[in-house]
């Protein structure tokens, strides 16, 4: 499989290292394109791409790309994800995958009616550590599970993305997705409210998400996500026999499982395989995918992808945060 990257900022870097690792697999970095062929031409020869394009439609148009790997800011996915559909490129779309749903259902439909793959980079979905999770919730070891909770926070707000409205900045898209998806990957998505509120930075985008799910069922997630603090990224699960804790939400480094009433084994410990970088995992399935000739990923099925679009749609229409020129 022949990726291409457009748009050379820091996750490009990051996807581009576990790329150079992947030759083996038949997973190549084929092409980058940047706004500046200075640019793209830098990356391209530390990272081993073999072409650079000064501009992002020549990528689009290059017929030796079999996925592209779209790594702009949020509020550029929709747009760069229409011109490489126009080009007819299979495309992975860094997460969050739109800045709204009406975007999202737009460009699935687009690709449908072309044949081709589209997913989101979520890569939380993809890992072995979500598998486990899923394996440890079906075997009853801490009972009938009851609720979670999640959060995801960094120091990241004097980064230029973060903060600004016109692209499509705040907590929510760029770090409570992860709890939100880690919610639905525990819990399902059969929701019956939302609760929430955000505390709102000056430049109009939410700095700090507080939001509590509340399951058709009757289990309860609540998620925390912040743009100004470093949190502990925990996610833990309680359940009527014990509880599973999930370090990192961001990238697991391990889930550890506590039994009530156990003595000598009140811990079941899961380690995370090795790994390049966790990026991978998302690759792999893409290639497993176009070779099935599929057009979604069975980790983060399309319907997924809407509905967690559709709860950021609602918490952000209740928070009143809007982006400027939003489609």
């Amino acid at each position: 499989m022949r990726v291409g990257i457009l748009g050379l900022g820091w996750i490009a870097e990051r996807v581009a290292l576990t790329l150079k690792e992947m030759s083996e697999e038949s997973i190549f970095l084929t092409a980058v394109g940047s706004r500046s062929l200075e640019k793209a031409r830098a990356f391209a020869e530390k990272f081993g791409a073999v072409k650079a394009y000064g501009s992002y439609e020549e990528l689009a148009a290059d017929k030796n790309i079999d996925l592209i790997y779209i790594a702009t800011p949020h509020s550029h996915h929709y747009e760069h994800a229409k011109l490489c559909l126009f080009h007819n490129k299979n495309l992975l779309i860094e997460k969050a995958f739109t800045v709204n749903a009406r975007q999202a259902r737009e460009l699935i439909d687009i690709a449908k009616s072309k044949n081709l793959l589209i997913a989101e980079a979520i890569w939380t979905r993809y890992m072995p550590s979500r598998f486990a999770l899923d394996k440890i919730l079906a075997s009853g070891i801490i009972g009938e599970a009851e609720s979670l909770t999640a959060n995801l926070g960094y120091d990241n707000i004097h980064t230029e993305r973060m903060y600004k409205p016109e692209l499509a900045g705040g907590a929510l898209l760029d770090l409570g997705v992860y709890p939100i998806n880690f919610a639905l990957a525990a819990f399902g998505n059969d929701i019956e409210r939302i609760v929430s509120r955000a505390d709102i930075y000056h430049t109009g985008v939410d700095l700090r998400d507080y939001i509590t799910i509340y399951f058709e069922d009757g289990k309860t997630a609540e998620l925390y996500a912040s743009l100004d603090e470093f949190t502990d990224k925990k996610g833990v699960i309680q359940g009527s026999g014990g509880y599973i804790e999930f370090e990192n939400i961001n990238n697991c480094e391990c889930i550890k499982t506590y039994i009530n009433g156990a003595k000598d084994s009140r811990i079941v410990k899961f380690d995370v395989p090795k790994q390049i970088t966790g990026l991978e995992y998302q690759f792999r399935s893409c290639k497993k995918a176009l070779g099935n000739n599929e057009l979604e990923t069975p980790e983060m099925p399309h319907s997924e992808i809407i509905k967690v679009m559709e709860i950021m749609d609602s918490l952000r229409e209740n928070w009143g945060v809007k982006y400027p020129n939003e489609y």
